[in-house]
């Protein structure tokens, strides 16, 4: 499995139509680290025409049929949430 550590940033505003909740407006994700899965244990042979490669299986397969090594999961290292008011100072 290769694994993906990712930082959240949200910046929420409230707006005259919901002055109750506060919602985000801006997110951003920042990949920290990647941690590589490995070579793809189940690769994929495909054809076009009389044309033959073959490929990792996270290129053609979808991911419940997918290797272990080419499956990817993404953990959220912090998710940090801030007001409009608090960016502007």
């Amino acid at each position: 499995m290769t694994i993906y550590l990712v930082d959240i940033e949200q910046v929420t505003h409230t707006c005259p139509a919901w002055p109750d909740e506060p919602h985000p407006y801006d997110t951003r994700r920042s990949v920290i680290d990647v941690i590589p899965g490995g070579p793809c244990r189940t690769p994929v042979t495909i054809r076009c025409g009389n044309v033959t490669t073959t490929i990792a299986c996270r290129r053609h397969e979808p991911a419940k049929r997918q290797c272990g090594a080419c499956r990817a999961i993404v953990t959220e290292r912090t998710i940090t949430t801030r007001h409009l008011t608090e960016v502007r100072g």
